[in-house]
Parts: structure tokens; C-alpha cells; sequence
């Protein structure tokens, strides 16, 4: 199984689509993920951009609105939007999580239907404040559509629940079972970002992030997948935090990606 290293333009939001590509192009990753909406280049620049730079494309959507039925609409009208840019997949937060449970099922199966039609798959993002903010929210979801995949960013559990998952089996592996893509930013039991990956006392929450990693792949694999995507997304500030009484960050989140990205590819190449 060939793993295909694609990259969020979180932190370098303020560069065009042109010049994002190229720096994707020359720091070694196979694709980009970036957030559509947005972005004010016409889907088919973008598209043009990324072939002519021999890049995929994972494009990021987000539901918005007053409430479930303006997420509905939300959610059919970026996903077309998304699907002409002939991604690999569509990657969404979706929803909201004090949505009832009837109102967020009916959302993922809008988004069911919307696959059905188009055939672009859609993703949906294990995160905080959306429908899978939480591990069991996730698996009560998945035992309605079985067939629903996910975006596995872990960070957001663990900071939501306050544990390293170890007593959420049943869920993890369910959710485990449903990845289709990784965000690969490490938490721990009090946020969804450690303050550096490379920091030795967050070493047992980076070895236990990357275990789970590697099981998702070793999953997929086993089922003859030909590919798979991971995405490493540490974030900038405000995401990240600022550095005591200092009006800087903490540290450098693409500097972070890079070395995650490396990191990755030492581990499971």
C-alpha cells in the first residue's frame, strides 16, 4: 500500500494556491489539503495547479448555518463544489455537536446520497464542537451507517474525553475500522496539541498516537488498499499558544509538520 503524504494549508493560509503548491511540491508531499471554502481560486485553477505540479488534491469542506436543515444545504452545496476538483476524497466537519442525534443522522446520510451521485467518497472528521466531537458519538453514528468513513484526528478525543482512549475500546476500534484519512497532530488528556512533538515528555503520547496510526494502516492494507493519506496538521496560533507573556507562539507549526512528516516516513515507509 503506497502512503500518500498530503499537507493543510493551516498555517500558510496567507499564500495564494499557486504558490502553496509549490512549496508542497518542493518539501516532498504527494498532495495538498486545502480548506475550499476559503480559497477564492476557481476550482478549476486549482485543479490545473495541482496537475501541473503532479500533486492530489484532498479538498477540506466545513457544514455552516443557523441550524441542522442550513447544514443540510451547506454540506450539498461544498461538496459539489469540492467534487469538481476531482479529489482523491472530501474531508468535512460536519454538523454540530448539540445537534440531536436524528438531525446529525440525517446530514451523514445527505452526505451518503451525495456520494452515491457523484462518486467523490466523503470523509468526516472526528472534531471537537461537530457531530463526531466525541468517541461514543462516533460509534452510535457508525452503528447507524455502517458504511460511513471518517477522518481520524485522535488529538480531539483525547482532549474531549481526558484519557489516552484505553477505556474506550469498542469505540476506538470502531472509528479505527471507518479511517479512511489521518490528521496526524498528537494530543494529550488536556488539549488537542502538545507544545512539541520532538519533546521527550511527550513522548509516551506521540509513541501512543503512532501506534494507532500504524494499526489503521496495517487495517487498510489488509484489505488491499492500493493507497492511503495522512495529513500532519499541527496548527498555528492561535491554536498553538503563545509563549508565556511573549506575543509569539510557542513554536512553529510548519516546522512541527515538517518534522512529523519525516517522522512518519521513517516509521512506516
Amino acid at each position: 500500500m503506497h502512503i500518500l503524504f498530503t499537507k493543510a494549508n493551516w498555517e500558510r493560509s496567507e499564500l495564494s494556491v499557486a504558490d502553496f503548491v509549490q512549496l508542497c511540491a518542493g518539501s516532498g508531499y504527494d498532495g495538498t489539503e486545502i480548506y475550499l471554502p476559503a480559497r477564492p481560486e476557481s476550482t478549476t485553477e486549482i485543479r490545473d495547479l495541482h496537475e501541473a505540479a503532479g500533486l492530489k488534491i484532498v479538498s477540506h469542506i466545513a457544514t455552516e448555518g443557523a441550524n441542522a436543515d442550513e447544514h443540510l444545504r451547506s454540506l450539498e452545496q461544498r461538496y459539489r463544489r469540492a467534487a469538481e476538483l476531482q479529489p482523491l476524497f472530501i474531508n468535512s466537519h460536519t454538523g454540530k455537536d448539540h445537534f440531536s442525534f436524528a438531525d446529525s443522522l440525517r446530514i451523514f446520510e445527505t452526505g451518503e446520497r451525495l456520494v452515491a451521485e457523484h462518486g467523490v467518497p466523503l470523509l468526516h472528521e472526528t472534531h471537537r464542537g461537530r457531530a463526531l466531537f466525541s468517541a461514543p458519538a462516533a460509534l452510535a453514528f457508525l452503528r447507524e451507517i455502517p458504511q460511513l468513513r471518517l477522518t481520524a484526528d485522535f488529538s480531539h478525543w483525547v482532549c474531549v474525553h481526558e484519557s489516552d482512549l484505553s477505556d474506550q475500546p469498542e469505540a476506538l476500534a470502531a472509528a479505527m475500522q471507518a479511517a479512511g484519512h489521518l490528521h496526524a497532530r498528537v494530543g494529550f488528556d488536556e488539549g488537542p496539541q502538545v507544545s512539541d512533538p520532538r519533546n521527550p515528555a511527550h513522548e509516551v503520547w506521540l509513541e501512543r498516537f503512532t501506534g494507532w496510526w500504524k494499526h489503521i494502516l496495517d487495517l487498510r492494507r489488509a484489505e488491499g488498499r492500493e493507497w492511503f493519506t495522512i495529513t500532519p496538521e499541527f496548527g498555528p496560533e492561535p491554536y498553538m499558544p503563545l509563549a508565556g507573556a511573549s506575543p509569539q507562539p510557542v513554536g512553529d507549526a510548519w516546522e512541527y509538520n515538517s518534522w512529523m512528516h519525516r517522522h512518519l516516513r521513517e516509521t512506516f515507509l
